[in-house]
């Protein structure tokens, strides 16, 4: 960008005082944004007094016309091409020996009378936002689910892990192998949980992605029978519903996760059932301090999370030198997050702090 010469000698006075400031010059140019062989050029005497650049806007002599660029309008908007882009319309009238304007010229000239972004008859693209931040401060109140395929002795042909869990305390709170995808057995497996750990009415979030089974119509009928909230992700987006797609992985991950498909769905469930038994009770999640999604659920980890603490304590006491800054830090999680808006935002509590 051009510097105009008001512009110009502002820039030098401020130069000339802080080097008179006994400032460095190249230090002084560099602050600036200026290279020091710019400002010397500058400061010599037939550079500073006159701005010789011309203002006139060169105009090229090709150019089309106003005729021209109305022709092009009209063309692009009769009801022959009205649907189609440039590179169809100019090809088309290539054929019939008719040149009007490129296709760049064409694209432009649409551009500057916004009529380029949807030419055709189809419904527009559809804006998507962000699923609302959900945030949970104690189970029961925020679920995650989503099915994944298993893998069967027949090519083409898979199971179905139905997979709920808390997002709070990661456990696993119900689950099912099926044989093909439906609502009904969504909510016939949602019926279930809710009476196992007494869910009341609005006590619940359950989020899932945009899949049929999720959106059917027995599953949400069921979800308004027992007042659970349903929250959606955005099509075709897994990261709106990353809790799920991060225990999929650690499911299919796993070392024990069969290296042959399944024989039969007896099989698969009975697999299924000894991964869940060992990821609830057994397994030390890394996102709630390493304790089991079990004794979180149950409320048994702050106090686990406390004697780590007391003992991390005992040890430093013993000897500090070992410790020059703090111990581990085994502070208990307070709150779990689903789909978080900017830091500055608040977040949402879900309905109930009840644990059961």
């Amino acid at each position: 960008m051009m510097t105009s010469l008001a512009e110009r000698q502002q820039l030098l006075s401020f130069f000339t005082e802080a080097v008179n400031a006994s400032a460095r010059t190249g230090k002084a140019a560099a602050i600036m944004g200026l290279s020091l062989r710019t400002l010397q050029r500058w400061q010599q005497p037939e550079t500073v007094p006159v701005d010789r650049r011309t203002l006139r806007q060169p105009s090229p002599s090709h150019k089309l016309s106003e005729a021209e660029r109305a022709q092009v309008l009209r063309i692009a908007n009769s009801e022959e091409f009205k649907d189609r882009p440039p590179h169809q319309i100019v090809p088309i009238l290539a054929e019939r020996g008719e040149y009007i304007a490129s296709e760049s010229s064409f694209y432009r000239i649409l551009r500057a009378e916004n009529q380029l972004a949807h030419r055709h008859a189809s419904c527009k693209p559809t804006s998507r936002s962000k699923p609302k931040a959900l945030r949970a401060t104690a189970p029961n109140q925020l679920y995650s689910w989503d099915i994944t395929y298993l893998a069967t002795q027949v090519k083409g042909q898979f199971f179905y892990l139905y997979l709920f869990m808390d997002i709070f305390s990661r456990k696993i709170v119900g689950w099912q192998v099926y044989h093909e995808e439906s609502s009904q057995n969504a909510a016939d497996l949602v019926l279930d949980i809710c009476q196992r750990e007494q869910i009341q009415r609005e006590q619940l979030i359950l989020h899932s992605d945009n899949g049929s089974p999720m959106k059917g119509a027995t599953m949400l009928a069921t979800l308004q029978k027992l007042g659970v909230v349903s929250s959606l992700s955005r099509p075709a987006v897994s990261n709106d519903n990353p809790y799920s797609e991060s225990l999929f992985k650690t499911l299919k991950y796993c070392p024990s996760y069969p290296s042959q498909p399944f024989a039969d769905v007896a099989a698969a469930r009975l697999w299924v059932a000894g991964f869940v038994e060992w990821y609830n009770f057994e397994h030390r999640h890394s996102s709630i301090q390493f304790a089991t999604p079990a004794q979180r659920h149950n409320g048994e980890d702050r106090a686990i999370l406390a004697q780590r603490h007391a003992v991390y304590q005992a040890a430093r006491a013993k000897n500090p030198a070992r410790w020059p800054k703090n111990t581990r830090n085994w502070e208990w999680q307070s709150e779990v997050f689903l789909n978080p808006d900017k830091p500055t935002e608040t977040v949402p509590v879900s309905r109930s702090n009840t644990v059961h």
